[in-house]
């Protein structure tokens, strides 16, 4: 590889503030409103100029299961409030309404429907990203979109300034405490943190929402989170991509656009008035690069006691699995006060296919959020203060607890 010399720089401080989070899908809105309940100054930045991420931008419109599937609700705090904001408007499929019926009441509860029906539901992205950005600034989140972090400055085991770009050009953001919630663990690489690339890369993937027969769906092709096929195996291509390559990743994009193009194409044939009305416009990748914590979870800690406990997710691929997340898997030891939440916490490959999605995203950003706003370096912090205040805010920590 060649190189060039860049010219030295004197780079202009723009912002500064008590927590940066990084990311502004699930985890990281889940983040900084957590940060700003507690007084903290918070700002968010974010590379396109939407929030939510995959759950919006990406169109993988299922808030999967808050539940164990034997009929405990397992996930609390602001991943029900999420939930419930999600489907403001409605659910977006019919097979669903019986499911927040069963759920969604604190009256005359239905053992046996909270049973047989999962916590979840499919909802409208547009809308559940419009409420969330309200929801932030409602709460003094400073939000500032179409920026990259690009740089970290660190001094001490700590960060001080985080270098982005966006529209007006390079600066720094003064800060005490980081939150990396970019889903790719970006935030640690930039500053020194060990992380590590998920070796099983992802599948295309290639979900659109189509208007036909008078309806406007949502089409799901490759990579289906889907429980009766874990695996996969209803995929549309063989290769594999890292999530991380700019131009392995630009490629996976339109190759995703050309399956869409073909099956609309097969679609028009038994009804010309099918039409795409909706892309994703981000790549649809599930495990990129994540943060090696002081704790890495594995998929055999389910139904294990943990002192340190975060609070709780299920299995959305099967029911029965409760797992209590240990704190120590938000941070690592060489940057004092970096935190992750969301899709690159601190696991191995088997358990991140539950770590990944929606409910944990939430769970973790809560927590991340909460500790940020209480000291500036996460490897000393008090743990039990910590879940005292997850506690207040709604949170249950243990099996025991249900």
């Amino acid at each position: 590889m060649n190189f060039i010399t860049e010219k030295e720089r004197n780079t202009p401080i723009s912002d500064k503030c008590d927590l940066l989070v990084a990311g502004g899908g699930i985890a990281g809105i889940s983040a900084a409103l957590a940060a700003a309940r507690e007084g903290a100054r918070v700002t968010l930045i974010e590379r396109e100029y939407m929030l939510g991420g995959l759950a919006t931008l990406g169109l993988i419109a299922i808030y999967l299961p808050l539940c164990d599937g034997v009929g405990r609700q397992v996930s609390f705090g602001i991943a029900e409030e999420l939930l419930r904001l999600s489907i403001h408007f409605g659910v977006d499929r019919d097979e669903d309404v019986p499911a927040m019926k069963a759920w969604l009441t604190d009256e005359n509860i239905d053992v046996e429907a909270r049973k047989k029906y999962r916590y979840a539901a499919q909802y409208n992205p547009h809308t559940f990203a419009a409420e969330c950005e309200q929801l932030l600034t409602k709460h003094g989140v400073k939000i500032i979109y179409g920026t990259v972090a690009v740089d970290a400055n660190v001094e001490g085991g700590k960060i001080t300034h985080v270098m982005i770009e966006n529209k007006s050009g390079r600066s720094a953001i003064e800060v005490k405490t980081v939150i990396d919630a970019t889903g790719d663990a970006d935030i640690c690489k930039l500053s020194g943190a060990k992380t590590a690339l998920f070796d099983k890369k992802n599948m295309l993937a290639n979900w659109y929402y189509y208007f036909k027969n008078g309806k406007v769906n949502l089409r799901l092709l490759g990579a289906l989170d889907d429980p009766d096929d874990p695996d996969g195996s209803a995929q549309i291509s063989e290769r594999r991509f890292t999530g991380v390559d700019a131009v392995d990743t630009s490629e996976m994009m339109m190759l995703a656009r050309a399956d869409m193009l073909k099956d609309v194409t097969r679609q028009r044939k038994e009804n010309p008035e099918c039409v795409p009305v909706c892309l994703p416009t981000i790549p649809q990748v599930r495990t990129t690069r994540r943060i090696i914590g002081k704790h890495v979870s594995n998929y055999g800690e389910e139904h294990t006691y943990t002192e340190t406990s975060i609070g709780m997710v299920g299995d959305w691929r099967k029911r029965g699995p409760v797992f209590e997340l240990p704190f120590e898997i938000l941070y690592g030891e060489e940057v004092k006060n970096l935190a992750v939440a969301g899709r690159c916490v601190s696991t191995d490959e088997e358990m991140a296919e539950v770590t990944r999605v929606i409910p944990s995203c939430a769970v973790t950003g809560q927590a991340a959020g909460t500790a940020a706003a209480m000291c500036d370096d996460f490897t000393t912090l008090d743990v039990k203060k910590l879940q005292e205040k997850l506690v207040a805010n709604g949170v249950k920590l243990h099996e025991t607890d249900l």
